[in-house]
């Protein structure tokens, strides 16, 4: 196991994805809804740098655990959160946050989550980490890091909301 990234380089990254959604935005409003557990405290440190460059920022969070495909999940973390999207979806141009893209099956249950909600004119995906792999014809438009990873390899990241510590440590498998 090893640190992937350190405090100061997951901030780069969070900057990175603020400035890219800073200068594809323009002066329109920006409607981040972060997935539950991670993408949230994402889009939340997203938003706060947003703010300070002067974007007007809608927050919304999204709990995709009843539309995710593996329900092993469910068992080995049952607790439901509930979303807090009080914004309208209808014709607005959400940007989805997670922290870590790997196959795309995250995404694919946060689609059909975030479409019960109304139906935006427009999505698009930020992310933390792009560590490729994809299963799935999702790809994100705005990305923190890419890293280069081995199909098997985990990627685990802690946020200091959430975990208390910033880092992201890589776990090869051989």
């Amino acid at each position: 196991m090893s640190i992937a990234l350190d405090p100061s380089a997951i901030s780069t990254a969070l900057g990175r994805l603020a400035d890219q959604l800073f200068d594809a935005a323009g002066n329109a409003p920006i409607d981040l809804v972060g997935i539950r557990s991670r993408g949230d405290e994402v889009a939340e440190r997203v938003a706060l740098l947003l703010r300070e460059k002067g974007a007007q920022v809608r927050l919304g969070v999204l709990d995709i655990s009843l539309y995710r495909d593996d329900f092993e999940h469910l068992r080995e973390n049952p607790k439901l959160q509930g979303s807090e999207i009080d914004f309208p979806i209808d014709d607005s141009h959400v940007i989805l946050v997670d922290d870590v893209i790997f196959t795309g099956r995250t995404i694919r249950a946060a689609l059909d989550a975030l479409f019960d909600y109304g139906r935006p004119s427009s999505i698009a995906l930020a992310v933390l980490i792009d560590r490729g792999h994809r299963e799935l014809p999702i790809e994100p438009r705005y990305v923190g890091v890419k890293m280069e990873t081995e199909r098997l390899d985990h990627v685990i990241v802690r946020l200091a909301k959430t975990d208390g510590e910033d880092s992201v440590e890589l776990t090869r498998k051989s």
